[in-house]
This record gives structure tokens, sequence and C-alpha cells, in this order.
């Protein structure tokens, strides 16, 4: 009889720590894994970069597009891009197509909200790379606090870094020092000096040239202007506005020297 009560208990035990187990490991793959399936789907939708050199090779051209149309040296550009976002790795970049920590401010777009001077800040979200770069133009040239940069010389990168850091771009005392460093370090200065010929060009021609322009998100009649270096009252005398209202995918006939 002590050897039945005997088994009986051990079969008990046995079945007991069995039961245990099995919950332990139920715990263990149960655990939720907490996923942004909207942030992870944007990732794809960003240029796959791995190094600082490939960076400027994807991003050169629209840096020096930029450059003519609103007179920030590419190489500036550039350099911010690779700083501001890892050389494209950086969360931003990837998640949200920001390339330069650009904050929401005043913006009515998509956003993203980051870890920065302070936590869960919102920063500018877009559709794709240019976009940033489109806007990091017109962010400095929309603000009078940028307006004394477009005074120095377009090859004078140092003082274009020293001016960002001065009217407030960021925070980092030695920001102006690694926009310079990475210049130099990468030779983007080369950069700037296709600059002179473009507009050397520009003022040879005085031949007058129609483009059409498709109205799309953030767009405004002084932004137009400025992208096509002409006026608010000529884009509106020729397209016959009689308001600064603009509707997405509104074509307007733009006419440039």
């Amino acid at each position: 009889m002590n050897r039945i009560i005997v088994l009986i208990f051990l079969g008990v035990l046995i079945s007991s720590c069995g039961a245990r187990r099995k919950s332990n490991n139920r715990e263990l793959v149960l655990k939720p894994v907490l996923v942004d399936p909207l942030e992870s789907a944007k990732e794809i939708n960003s240029p796959v970069i791995n190094t600082s050199i490939e960076y400027i090779a994807y991003f050169k051209s629209v840096a020096i597009n930029e450059m003519h149309l609103y007179g920030i040296p590419a190489s500036i550009t550039l350099a911010q891009g690779i700083l501001e976002s890892g050389s494209g790795k950086g969360r931003l970049a990837r998640q949200a197509n920001n390339h330069f920590g650009i904050k929401c401010h005043t913006w009515n777009g998509d956003k993203i909200y980051h870890d920065d001077d302070e936590a869960q800040e919102c920063f500018r979200k877009y559709k794709d790379p240019n976009a940033s770069y489109r806007d990091h133009s017109e962010f400095l040239a929309n603000r009078k606090r940028y307006a004394g940069l477009f005074k120095l010389k377009m090859n004078d990168y140092k003082g274009w870094a020293k001016g960002l850091r001065k009217a407030g771009y960021a925070t980092d005392p030695k920001y102006p020092k690694k926009l310079i460093s990475l210049i130099e370090r990468f030779k983007l200065y080369k950069f700037d000096k296709k600059s002179k010929n473009k507009r050397s060009k520009k003022k040879r021609s005085s031949k007058i040239i129609s483009k059409n322009h498709m109205v799309q998100k953030g767009d405004t009649l002084y932004s137009i202007s400025k992208l096509y270096n002409t006026t608010v009252d000529k884009i509106k005398k020729e397209n016959n506005l009689n308001s600064t209202e603009l509707i997405i995918g509104q074509q307007l006939k733009i006419s440039t020297n």
C-alpha cells in the first residue's frame, strides 16, 4: 500500500512539473513584439545606402540642381545630408525620408516622432528623399534668419557652415567643424565650382523659355516663383490668376529667361 501511495505521489509531482514547464514556455511564445507596420513599410521606399561615398554618388546631382535653383552650395547640402541622416542610415531618413532633421514647426504634411533634444519631438515626413532636399532648400531660402548666408560667395563653405550654426540650424557647437570636415574629407567643394558655368550661361542667354509646372502639395506662388527665378505677379498674370490660392494638380505656365 505504501508503495502505491509513493508511486501516485511521484506521478502527481511529475505531472505538475510538466504543466509548469509548458506554462512557462507558453508565456515566452506569446510575449508580444510591438512593430509599427507603417514605419516598417516606409523603409522599403528609401534607397539602400551603405557608405558616405554611396550617399554622395546617389544625391550629388540633386544637391547640384538645388544649388542652381536656390543658391545653396552643393557641398553644404551634401555635408548636412550626410551628417543629419547618418549617410541615409538614420531612422528619420529610412522611415520618413527626412535627410536634414527638419522638425515640424508649421508643417501640415505627414509627421514622425523621434527623440532629439527632447523626447518624441515632431519631425517632417516626406514621400521620397528628393522632397526632403527641396524642403531643405525652401527652409533656408524662405526664412529671414538665414538671409545673410545668401550674400556669401558660392565657394565659401566655411562661412556657410559657421552661419548655419549661428542662425540656429543646430544646437551642437561643433556643427560647423563637422560640416567643414566632411566637405574637405570627401572634397565636396568640387561640386560648388559647377555653379559658375551655369550662371554665366544664364547671363548670356536672353531667350525666354516657357515651362509647365504641376502644383504639388506644399507649393505656393512664392515658392514656385523662387524655383523658376521669376515673380509672383508674373505667374499670376501669365495664368490669369485672381488670387494666390492653388489646387494640387493644377498646371501653371511659367516663362523664364
